[in-house]
């Protein structure tokens, strides 16, 4: 007969917290809660949200056994401590009790799914004292699901509690999220996960370093549950005694050592070496777009590290020796260097990702970085302009505010051209100079902007410098009040553009380099240019059709009518000058 085996429990179920003060590193939400069931307070819907392993559903797990504790004589009420001695809680933890509902919202999302907590929420707890419904992932909910659940959600019966979870606060509608009572869970920090994985070690019999443990804290990014499983991996790795050499080459940071000799001679502009240590990635399998995403995450790192040269806490799985010598790293590279790596790899990444042959992209990547190191930076040209001599400006042109001939504007210093080697040149009397002039480019002075004293003249203007938007708006929708030196007043139809006055006022500052007062006022105002044109039409169109012709013809033709008056020029007659015919239309 077989012996019964027990079956193992991954450290992340085995030790799940079971009570709030088994909860690491959510003390505000704790402390929210403890005092909320203490007092009484208790709302009628939670929202747990945060990043994966932080504790959302454990959580959720724990405010429904505080609630619905009885103690071990069943007359207990709620409680903020240990819920061990209650079988009802027990029946909780192993998701088993009917009164405390669990539905996974990314496999049940429709409105159907909704409609049966709905139909349930009626009826009244069988033994618990709150029918609790626990809804993880609920940002996957249907918007039809949402909908059906408001009603219930803002005025739910007084034995019913709900409790939400979700990584994805922004997709959860508004009108949800305001019925509910909201907590953020926190990262986890690595000296908050590294004792308390320390102590399950411990518990679990098996020796560990702490640089071990450090680079598995590191390495979970904050998720409680991603670190433990880790750590179980790492124990199934070694067996009694976990190293941190066992541990580095579990998480890779082997290859992540090779990334940062990758990078320290690109930055150096070793391009043999740097190319040779991307040959080597590629042949032991590594993925191009994973090497250039490893490249950038260093970079981040050191641009930290250069920043804050004593910052201690990096969240990066880098060993000590990595750690130390990245530290030593960035201070050899300069703040420009680093964001110029950081914008290279940035967009070389999109190429690689994109590229028929994503290795050939990414040497291309690493050949661009080393190219780039030898180029000076920013900073050291500008010290070199300064430490040029006064007369020059680095190009043999004349230095700003010297002199300019007579009649000349807005002289370019690139457009000197310097003389051939030994040219002359003859001056007017006749006396050979040993050098000659420099030519110059010679840009005409702009047209000076024509003062604006009317609406015409306003109009005028825009549309000279092609601010035609605002001009066009100026025509048809602004009745003028008064305009005077830098200031213009009006009153603003309906029609025209809510910014009107905005888009007007920077219109003006960059045709006349001189900020302008724009007014937009209530009062009556004048006419619209718009308006003017077109009673100047109608008068126009008057006048005409009182000629004898013209009332001719629309007697003759009572369903006429006149629409436009046209100028049409007279034929000039080339070959007869003293012609007085006169062509008339």
């Amino acid at each position: 007969m077989a012996k019964d085996t027990e079956v193992y429990r991954v450290l992340a179920r085995k030790y799940r917290p079971q009570n709030f003060d088994e909860l690491i590193g959510q003390d505000a939400l704790v402390r929210t809660l403890k005092n909320a069931i203490t007092s009484g307070r208790i709302a009628h819907a939670f929202m747990l949200t945060g990043v994966r392993g932080v504790g959302k559903t454990t959580t959720a797990r724990i405010i429904a056994k505080a609630l619905n504790y009885k103690g071990p004589d069943g007359t207990s009420g709620p409680t903020t401590g240990n819920t061990d001695d209650c079988s009802l809680c027990q029946a909780i933890s192993e998701d088993r009790h009917p009164d405390v509902i669990e539905m996974d919202a990314a496999s049940r999302t429709g409105v159907d799914d909704i409609r049966e907590i709905l139909d349930g929420v009626r009826y009244a707890p069988t033994e618990a004292r709150y029918k609790i419904y626990v809804i993880d992932e609920v940002h996957m909910l249907s918007k039809n699901a949402f909908n059906a659940l408001l009603k219930t959600l803002e005025e739910p019966p007084e034995h019913v509690k709900f409790i939400f979870a979700t990584t994805e606060i922004r997709k959860v509608p508004i009108t949800v999220l305001s019925r509910c009572q909201r907590f953020d869970l926190q990262r986890v920090g690595v000296d908050l996960l590294t004792p308390h994985f320390m102590s399950i070690c411990e518990k679990e019999n098996v020796g560990a370093d702490e640089d071990a443990i450090s680079m598995i804290a590191r390495a979970a990014d904050g998720s409680v549950r991603d670190g433990l499983s880790l750590l179980d991996q790492a124990i199934a790795l070694a067996g009694k005694k976990i190293t941190a050499q066992q541990v580095q080459d579990m998480l890779g940071l082997a290859d992540r050592a090779q990334n940062l000799d990758l990078l320290e001679k690109a930055l150096q502009g070793d391009m043999p070496s740097a190319l040779s240590i991307m040959d080597n990635i590629y042949k032991n399998g590594g993925a191009p777009s994973v090497v250039i995403q490893d490249l950038l995450d260093l970079t981040h790192i050191l641009t930290k590290l250069r920043a804050v040269p004593g910052l201690e806490e990096i969240n990066q799985a880098l060993s000590g020796d990595q750690l130390k010598r990245a530290q030593e790293l960035s201070q050899k590279i300069s703040m420009p260097s680093l964001g110029k790596t950081w914008q290279i790899l940035l967009k070389g990444l999109g190429e690689v990702n994109t590229a028929p042959n994503p290795q050939s992209a990414a040497e291309m990547v690493i050949i661009r970085l080393a190219y780039a190191a030898n180029l000076p930076d920013p900073s050291d040209l500008v010290k070199k302009l300064k430490d040029m001599p006064s007369g020059t400006n680095g190009a043999g042109a004349p230095q700003q505010g010297s002199p300019q001939p007579s009649g000349v504007s807005n002289v370019h210093a690139q457009d000197f051209t310097p003389p051939p080697q030994g040219a002359t040149h003859m001056n007017h009397a006749g006396q050979e100079i040993a050098r000659a002039a420099p030519v110059l480019s010679v840009v005409p002075t702009p047209e000076p902007v024509k003062q604006i004293k009317t609406m015409e003249d306003l109009v005028c203007v825009l549309r000279k410098h092609e601010a035609y938007l605002v001009a066009e708006q100026m025509y048809h929708f602004a009745h003028p009040i008064k305009i005077t030196d830098k200031e213009i007043r009006f009153r603003q139809a309906e029609e025209a553009m809510p910014n009107l006055s905005n888009d007007l006022s920077k219109a003006l500052r960059e045709i006349t380099g001189q900020y302008w007062a724009i007014v937009v006022a209530k009062e009556q105002g004048g006419q619209t240019l718009s308006e003017i044109a077109e009673a100047k039409r109608l008068q126009e169109l008057a006048d005409v059709a009182q000629m004898p012709i013209v009332s001719n013809i629309l007697e003759i033709f009572p369903e006429a009518q006149l629409i436009e008056v046209k100028k049409i020029e007279p034929p000039k007659e080339d070959n007869n000058e003293n012609s007085n015919d006169v062509t008339t239309h």
